[in-house]
């Protein structure tokens, strides 16, 4: 009951790569350079993690939208005001240079798994969620982290 479903857990996984990725890139000065020529500059170090983790944290503001559709009256009001919040805090915290987004988008991570629990408290997500999301969490808020100290 409590298993993460394979696709899921897989998809997740998948979906840390580009943090992965900008980290590996800022690590490594031959990787980086190779990875701008090839790919362009907006797809290498802190870059393609701040676009990907505002992507996400928008993503996830719909995975959130999704689950308050589940509730009804003021727990659904509730859900659907806190579900808008990942996006417009991705929106309006990721200026301002790239050490400071990095640990706005890693703090806008943390918010959202608290909001996450919320929900799975709630019974509106399913039993294994708080498994994935923990896991999924860890791994980018560490790779954001990672950026941001670098």
């Amino acid at each position: 009951m409590f298993r993460i479903p394979r696709s899921a857990l897989i998809l997740g996984l998948v979906g840390v790569l580009p943090f992965g990725w900008g980290v590996l890139t800022l690590l490594s000065p031959g990787l980086h350079d190779w990875a701008t020529g090839f790919l362009g500059p907006r797809f290498v170090g802190p870059y393609v993690q701040l676009f990907y983790g505002a992507v996400i944290l928008s993503f996830m503001s719909g995975v959130l939208w999704g689950f308050a559709t589940k509730a009804e009256g003021s727990r659904a009001t509730t859900g659907y005001v806190l579900s808008v919040i990942p996006a417009l805090w991705a929106f309006f915290t990721t200026g301002g240079g790239e050490t400071a987004a990095a640990l706005n988008l890693t703090f806008g991570f943390l918010a959202l798994l608290l909001l996450d629990a919320a929900f799975w408290r709630w019974g509106l997500a399913p039993p294994w969620w708080m498994r994935l999301r923990i896991l999924l969490t860890a791994l980018v808020v560490a790779c954001l982290l990672l950026t941001a100290l670098l």
